[in-house]
């Protein structure tokens, strides 16, 4: 057991409790990339599900104060009425596919029964100076059908955004049905669409992309990765050890060759 002394030495204490420290910890960091993986997965296949279901009407799915689920975001939802222009509003601060900022246009949409649903036309880029209502493309006239996917409401914890006061008129930061429903003074349906059809004149608002997938085998990757590390620690300990006595028992070997050698030749 003297061969293994040197680990009682300070340095090889320190080492040998960082070791241990890693292991646990990497072990951990695998389990919660795990969990990222699962959690990636399972809104990806949500996701996929509910773009390709078939469309529905969309007061079916929500009605004036309803919460949009997961399961239910994303549906392709149908409605028929007449677009309110005159009380459309812009959100601010929304980027277009290539990065660049401007607004959403938000148009209530009056359905045959007197309820409203919100209605995400798409993006406009904010030429000129933003405190005044941009040019907005006008939506279809008259009575008219539109598809889209059905999207919860927006709320600074979810979003990330603040919902700043004092902007300016018909401008808003986050499409919000309950704010909505009580600026309207109506029956506003939970949540709101983006519209996918019909498609604008001129392409312009430009309409908003199918929501990606989350890169979950990137995360399935980095689980591995976390657990192979793990299993290296000890392997490496061991190795560093194995080596440490190799240089001990060869300058061991080393000091015993000297005396011979320096010792006067026999006359």
């Amino acid at each position: 057991m003297h061969r293994y002394r040197f680990l009682l030495s300070r340095q090889w204490v320190i080492l040998t409790l960082v070791a241990i420290a890693l292991i646990p910890t990497m072990i951990r960091l695998g389990f919660w990339q795990q969990h990222r993986y699962e959690e990636r997965t399972a809104r990806n296949d949500l996701v996929s599900a509910a773009l390709h279901a078939e469309p529905v009407p969309v007061e079916r799915l929500t009605s004036p104060g309803h919460g949009v689920t997961r399961t239910e975001k994303y549906r392709t939802v149908t409605a028929t009425g007449t677009f309110d222009t005159a009380r459309e509003v812009v959100v601010r601060r929304r980027t277009s596919a290539d990065g660049e900022v401007g607004f959403h246009v938000l148009t209530p949409f009056v359905l045959t029964d007197g309820k409203v649903l919100l209605v995400n036309r798409g993006w406009i880029p904010a030429n000129g100076i933003q405190t005044a209502f941009p040019k907005v493309p006008a939506p279809p006239a008259g009575r008219t059908t539109v598809t889209g996917r059905l999207m919860a409401d927006e709320t600074t914890a979810a979003s990330g955004i603040k919902n700043v006061e004092g902007l300016p008129d018909r401008q808003i930061m986050l499409i919000n049905s309950g704010e909505e429903a009580r600026r309207l003074g109506a029956q506003v349906l939970g949540g709101y669409i983006q519209q996918t059809a019909p498609e604008p004149k001129g392409g312009s608002p430009e309409q908003i992309s199918d929501p990606g997938s989350e890169d979950a085998p990137l995360n399935y990757a980095y689980m591995i990765q976390w657990w192979l590390f793990a299993a290296a620690v000890p392997v490496g300990w061991w190795f560093l050890v194995r080596r440490e006595i190799r240089d001990r028992e060869e300058a061991a070997a080393e000091q015993q060759q000297q005396p011979e050698e320096n010792e006067p030749a026999a006359v």
